[in-house]
């Protein structure tokens, strides 16, 4: 089966590298070149929210040089999708957008292609970048190269991120945030209340299918729809903000940012958040504890955040619910997906149990 298995991978990939060199070769290079190929594909477990590929682009130019070009290739999931509507080009509108705004570094869109027939489904060229990403499984608290660095390190690659994120909730321009906002947003709501529609409906789909915490849900969803801050704060919400979504170069200053799938507007709050319960879930809801150089507990997290120049309005532990709540649909459908793959059902269903134990856990802490 192993060999078979194989053999079949490298079909695969021939014939997806056939295809891109057919496609590319008068839309990549300029007109006068030869001897044009594609190689070194690479396609590793990019999970559910889309294919990812990475390749050179190789050709001869007409003064006889070599040009060499690393490329990603992202393609829209055409089925298990994780997220209601998967929209790979509107992912290399926001990271074209945002990548011209100072502290903003987002990997270098090449092409995009909205045709499915040519690979099955809509998908972007983005520049390759180079760097080391934390890791989600295993923990970045607990093993990897994060845990190899010094503590001094480790405070450095930090304050990076945080400024990172800070650059991206400074963004403000119309045009930019036009490129985020819903093209269906209505008139007169504010952008917190737009995401909260969104979600809203989101929740609603998923909610026939959920594997565990339908009660928990259900308590949170009436506790966010009635309790929503009154604020119309409105600049870039990355919406996976965390740690592992960045790149990081040798000297730890950040390469890139990555995964703008769930990108919109709204309150700076959403993505701190979100920033917040991540860090929670895979550290402390581990059993692991915060490492020397990096903040301790979600205080020393905001404290630094403000420190690097970030502002927050409102309390924050309205969107750590909100967060976990996010979270836990995102796990209720990757415990089908994973099952469906062949994951035991224990194994799957323990990632949307520990997001619904957030969930539990913040909904104690906003009523206390």
């Amino acid at each position: 089966m192993a060999r078979d298995a194989t053999q079949l991978q490298l079909h695969q990939d021939a014939t997806l590298g056939d295809t891109l060199r057919k496609w590319l070769s008068d839309k990549l290079v300029p007109e006068a070149h030869s001897n044009f190929t594609i190689h070194d594909l690479d396609a590793p477990d990019a999970g559910f929210s889309g294919q990812t590929v990475f390749f050179t682009a190789s050709w001869t130019a007409d003064d006889g040089t070599r040009e060499s070009h690393e490329l990603v290739l992202r393609m829209q999931s055409s089925n298990h999708q994780l997220f209601t509507e998967p929209d790979a080009l509107r992912q290399a509108a926001v990271m074209q957008a945002l990548g011209g705004h100072p502290g903003v570094v987002t990997p270098r869109i090449v092409l995009t292609e909205a045709d499915p027939a040519v690979l099955g489904a809509p998908f972007y060229l983005m520049a390759r970048v180079r760097g080391r990403v934390p890791s989600d499984i295993p923990s970045w608290h607990k093993k990897g190269w994060t845990v190899e660095l010094d503590a001094d390190e480790r405070r450095r690659m930090y304050d990076n991120a945080l400024r990172a994120l800070v650059a991206v909730h400074a963004v403000d321009d119309e045009k930019t945030l036009a490129v985020l906002r819903d093209p269906a947003q209505q008139p007169h709501t504010t952008a917190l209340q737009q995401y909260l529609t969104r979600l809203h409906d989101w929740y609603e789909a998923r909610r026939p299918e959920l594997v565990v915490g339908e009660d928990v849900l259900s308590e949170a969803w009436r506790m966010l729809a009635a309790s929503a801050p009154d604020t119309d704060a409105e600049t870039v919400v990355w919406g996976d903000a965390r740690v592992g979504n960045i790149a990081f170069a040798q000297d730890l200053s950040v390469a890139a940012l990555f995964d703008w799938e769930t990108a919109s507007t709204g309150p700076a709050e959403i993505d701190l958040g979100w920033w917040l319960m991540f860090e929670r879930f895979l550290c402390e809801s581990l059993g692991f504890t915060r490492m020397d150089g990096v903040p301790a507990d979600d205080d020393a997290i905001v404290r630094r955040y403000r420190e690097l120049g970030g502002r927050i309005d409102t309390d924050l532990r309205y969107y750590t619910v909100l967060a976990a709540f996010v979270f836990s649909l995102i796990t209720n459908r990757l415990a089908l997906l994973l099952v469906e793959n062949g994951l035991d059902e224990k194994t799957a269903r323990s990632y949307p149990e520990s997001a619904v134990s957030l969930v539990r856990h913040y909904l104690d802490e906003f009523t206390s």
